[in-house]
């Protein structure tokens, strides 16, 4: 049997929604059925976690997810939606963590719960489309639609969209936005287990202008590009996960002042450098990028 040398752990340190995380690579034995292949092609064709303890490997943009479970396709105050994409997988935490957000969703008003978006795939690891992170399991997108109805069939969820709330290319809430979405936001980053949640500028200016108490959440709420048809929690590694790479905290204080900064450059743009590199094409991930444990993870039951 092969051994495979447990990745090096170090901290995480970018700040960007999808951002690769800042890791160091094990001397890994890649099979040679893995070999030249893109890591997303890997693990976008798995259909099932693996029967193993819940452990996410190494960080959101660069890791994989053993022993995820499946958030139900329907419960008492939730929908997963875009069934076909079978991304509704997550380390427990984040399952749960998902269904308490749901119950305090369907306390506000006009809300029954949630519509649950892009969590990771049954493996985790890298997605054919739509994210560069969602690979340890511990990220979900939550929709900023107020579910009417939590009966919708699965043709309805592969067609019904979330409603954008912003205005002015993300500077601005438009007339979409209201206290709930506020109080939801509220709740989610008040959770102990959330390290950050990512939300168009606007929305984070607007709740740093209504909040009248206690502030400290807001550190939380971190201005990003898109994120006006979702919100993006991102969960910390859980307790005692040795193989799991957090993300650095957010900077200290309520972060306002840095949302404001992002308004005032959508507004007033500033002019290109044009002594700026051209970027880069990026360059797909194998599994030579990934955590030594992605490949046990891949080749498990």
């Amino acid at each position: 049997m092969v051994r495979f040398v447990p990745a090096l752990l170090i901290t995480c340190l970018l700040a960007a929604c999808g951002g690769d995380d800042v890791q160091v690579s094990s001397k890994q034995e890649i099979p040679a059925s893995m070999r030249g292949k893109e890591a997303r092609q890997l693990f976008g064709a798995q259909q099932r976690g693996t029967s193993n303890r819940p452990q996410p490997f190494g960080g959101y943009a660069k890791g994989c997810a053993d022993g995820s479970v499946q958030l139900a396709e329907t419960g008492p105050t939730w929908q997963a939606m875009r069934l076909s994409r079978n991304r509704n997988w997550a380390h427990p935490e984040t399952v749960d963590f998902v269904q308490d957000l749901s119950r305090k969703a369907a306390a506000l008003p006009g809300w029954k719960g949630l519509y649950v978006g892009d969590m990771s795939q049954p493996k985790g690891g890298p997605m054919t489309s739509g994210h560069r992170s969602h690979q340890s399991g511990l990220d979900a997108d939550i929709w900023m639609l107020a579910p009417k109805s939590l009966s919708l069939s699965r043709s309805e969820r592969e067609n019904i969209s979330s409603v954008s709330l912003r205005r002015a290319n993300g500077a601005y809430t438009n007339d979409k936005w209201t206290r709930q979405h506020h109080e939801l936001l509220k709740a989610a980053a008040s959770d102990p287990r959330v390290a950050r949640i990512f939300v168009f500028p606007g929305a984070k200016v607007q709740m740093c202008n209504d909040e009248k108490g206690d502030r400290s959440w807001l550190r939380k709420i971190r201005p990003w590009w898109g994120h006006h048809y979702h919100f993006h929690v991102r969960l910390s590694c859980p307790k005692g996960a040795r193989g799991c790479v957090n993300q650095a905290p957010p900077p200290a204080g309520d972060g306002c002042a840095d949302a404001d900064r992002w308004v005032r450059d959508i507004l007033n743009p500033p002019p290109p450098d044009p002594n700026a590199p051209k970027p880069k094409p990026r360059r797909e991930l194998t599994m030579a990028d990934l955590p030594g444990q992605c490949v046990n993870v891949l080749q498990s039951n």
